[in-house]
């Protein structure tokens, strides 16, 4: 099938292994993250669920001989499955009969019902999670000190700098990883953070379950998200916010928005890390609140790059969170994960990747350069906390900044600017 230009994908590779391990890949993640994109320059053939031309023959054929849809030319694309669920359990079972691996790559914005698809897929469906393109790939981090190369301890001599300007960060926020953005300049480029909510709040939230939703109050659970991005504010601080603009909702309506937005892959929390510790501290579970894009955060607040240099304490916050969707993005990409960790004495961690081989890394956040010591003291004592007979050392400790310079501190722990950061 005909390529457009396409520009490469971490997850690329990722995607390549999965349909080489397994019968179909689901590339789930948020609406206009690249999935389509991704999974057309992987396919032979494709059908589009949702192509207005054909979108009313397909769910009619959908309903009645679902295979029909499956014939093509393997790896065959199913764009948006969730529009017919029956499609799930008909590649579930074309798998099986083919016996073959690479056979199909569904993509999906959107979880559907539990009670839609008779099968989970295990074993038949590999789930791949897509996400808005990091600063590396929209070619705005040069790239040159790699996550991997800091696990295995090959990155000693790395002296790097970036160019990116507090100005352009805060740019770089608004504008979001969105592919469709990526390379447009001012307004036109922060347009697509703008429509993107709006699509959420208007449509989108309330065609995942079926379930109508007000847009006033998802408006406002969105505003407060946002206004509670990189906390660890709960559903409580939520809904007082919430109810502080004369607006009633319940905790059980609330939770319900809530699931819906994760459905569509707009909220994605950070989830806690809870490692064996010397020590009997208690160690905090709660999830720090963030978007799958810091844009989400900025768009529902209605405020572009330069409302963002005014306001430095909600800059560092947005900050932190466009760290952690590329920290997220890479950690995928080398097979690990990304937590927090705050324990009840206060002392934090805002990003400690794993790896599935057991490695780990503690990452603070800091905008400036004001703040370095005491960000490099809090990790030391972290990595001093933490049974290393249990968890093993710290792969490595660092402070992940908006500044220039990437070296290495005397005391070991690197300091790394975002624009310097690959997988």
């Amino acid at each position: 099938m005909a390529k457009k230009t396409y520009r490469n994908r971490l997850c690329d590779a990722e995607l390549q292994l999965a349909l080489s391990a397994s019968g179909a890949v689901l590339i789930e993640g948020a609406k206009w993250c690249g999935k389509t994109s991704t999974a057309s320059h992987a396919a032979k053939s494709a059908v589009y669920m949702q192509d207005p031309d054909n979108a009313i023959s397909n769910r009619a054929m959908a309903d009645t001989k679902p295979s029909l849809l499956l014939k093509g030319e393997t790896p065959r694309l199913l764009d948006e499955w969730q529009v017919a669920p029956v499609l799930w359990d008909a590649v579930r079972f074309t798998v099986d009969q083919r016996g073959a691996l690479g056979q199909f790559i569904l993509t999906g914005s959107a979880v559907p019902p539990d009670n839609l698809t008779s099968h989970t897929g295990t074993g038949r469906i590999s789930r791949l999670k897509m996400r808005p393109m990091s600063l590396f790939e929209s070619m705005e981090s040069n790239g040159q000190v790699s996550l991997k190369a800091l696990f295995d301890h090959r990155a000693e001599e790395v002296e790097a700098i970036s160019e990116l300007t507090i100005e352009q960060i805060a740019f770089l926020i608004c504008r979001g990883g969105w592919p469709a953005s990526v390379g447009s300049t001012g307004n036109i480029a922060l347009r697509m953070a703008t429509d993107y909510v709006e699509a959420i709040i208007h449509q989108d939230v309330s065609r995942v379950d079926g379930i109508e939703k007000n847009p006033e109050r998802v408006r406002l659970i969105l505003r407060s998200l946002s206004r509670n991005l990189s906390t660890m504010a709960t559903q409580e601080t939520i809904l007082k916010d919430i109810e502080a603009r004369d607006v009633t909702i319940s905790l059980k309506t609330l939770s319900a928005y809530l699931n819906a937005l994760r459905r569509i892959f707009v909220v994605e929390d950070l989830p806690a890390w809870q490692p064996s510790l010397r020590s009997k501290t208690a160690i905090r579970t709660s999830e720090k609140r963030h978007f799958v894009d810091p844009s989400i955060a900025t768009a529902v607040m209605r405020i572009n790059p330069d409302g963002l240099l005014s306001d430095f304490a909600y800059f560092g916050f947005l900050f932190e969170s466009l760290c952690t969707r590329d920290v997220r993005i890479y950690a995928q990409a080398i097979d690990g994960d990304v937590f927090h960790y705050r324990d009840r004495n206060g002392l934090e961690s805002d990003m400690i990747v794993r790896l599935r081989d057991g490695r780990w890394a503690a990452i603070e956040v800091k905008m400036g350069q004001k703040e370095i010591e005491e960000a490099a003291a809090n990790l030391i004592k972290l990595n001093q906390q933490i049974d290393d007979e249990k968890m093993g050392k710290a792969s490595f400790l660092m402070i992940l900044t908006g500044g220039q310079f990437a070296y290495q501190r005397k005391d070991g722990v690197w300091v790394v600017p975002i624009g310097c950061l690959r997988d």
